[in-house]
């Protein structure tokens, strides 16, 4: 496999049917079925379409009494963030949409405390917070069920805001309250070179000490991962977008990534919850 060539299609992959997507995202066309069908990871996966009409895989889970009784509350997946300039919130929202499109799991939204002081932020021209979406504590994340976490790069690693939020947890990390819980990056960039995979690699430093689960997603979007004839965010290890001078806004195909990205969590966390 040469340098940056991803991995290779399972045999055992079943073709799919995509369509051409819409707005600024890139078209997929539907020659390219055979070649860019999801690529699948169990015989027991389905595939589902997204907004942006790319045709992604979508886990399966068996439903009965016996799982019934094992999950009788939803499960739920944090999804907590850092985002300055509102990037990364736009895929936090999307990615709501994802976790919250699979039965029986529901997502919530959080934002970690700005370190910086309301003079420092106007002075950055830094937009209104949306006060509907609640600061959380450290303590709280012991009641999830997962978690999808999302910052910007700062030099290739995470925001200070959200290491601060990360150096927080040192009780949950005492009692390893966190071990075992599965947990997905995703990332906004200023340049195609600042960080879209390097960001979220060091940042598995966090789970690792915590004991949780790194949950990548890998190729799994499909044709979207492949496609090379516009700007796209995002890499096997999560969405991610181009923020360029803060003027530029996430795009569909970045946004359906994203999308995918939380339905594909929330599939992991119900499979989890049921075996």
């Amino acid at each position: 496999m040469g340098k940056g060539g991803g991995c290779v299609p399972s045999k055992k992959k079943k073709p799919s049917s995509l369509t051409t997507t819409t707005g600024d995202g890139p078209g997929i066309d539907d020659n390219d079925a055979t070649n860019n069908a999801p690529i699948q990871i169990d015989d027991d996966r389905t595939t589902a379409t997204n907004t942006a009409g790319t045709t992604t895989p979508a886990i399966t889970t068996t439903s009965s009494a016996a799982d019934a009784a094992k999950i009788s509350s939803p499960l739920k997946i944090f999804v907590v963030f850092y985002s300055m300039y509102g990037h990364v919130e736009s895929l936090a929202k999307r990615m709501k949409k994802g976790v919250d499109s699979v039965q029986g799991v529901e997502a919530t939204l959080y934002r970690v405390p700005e370190t910086l002081s309301q003079e420092v932020v106007d002075q950055m021209k830094a937009p209104a917070k949306d006060f509907e979406i609640p600061e959380i504590t450290a303590a709280e994340l012991a009641a999830a069920d997962g978690f999808l976490f999302g910052f910007p790069t700062r030099y290739g690693c995470m925001a200070a805001q959200m290491k601060a939020f990360f150096d927080s947890t040192g009780s949950l990390w005492k009692e390893q309250s966190l071990a075992g819980k599965p947990a997905g990056f995703f990332v906004s960039t200023g340049t195609q070179g600042g960080g879209q995979e390097t960001t979220a690699w060091t940042a598995i430093t966090q789970l690792v000490h915590h004991g949780m689960l790194f949950v990548p997603i890998g190729y799994t979007f499909g044709a979207g991962m492949f496609k090379m004839d516009s700007i796209r965010g995002g890499s096997p290890y999560g969405a991610g977008v181009f923020a360029g001078d803060g003027s530029r806004e996430a795009t569909e195909t970045e946004l359906a990534l994203a999308e995918h990205q939380g339905n594909y969590m929330a599939a992991i966390v119900k499979r989890l919850a049921q075996s």
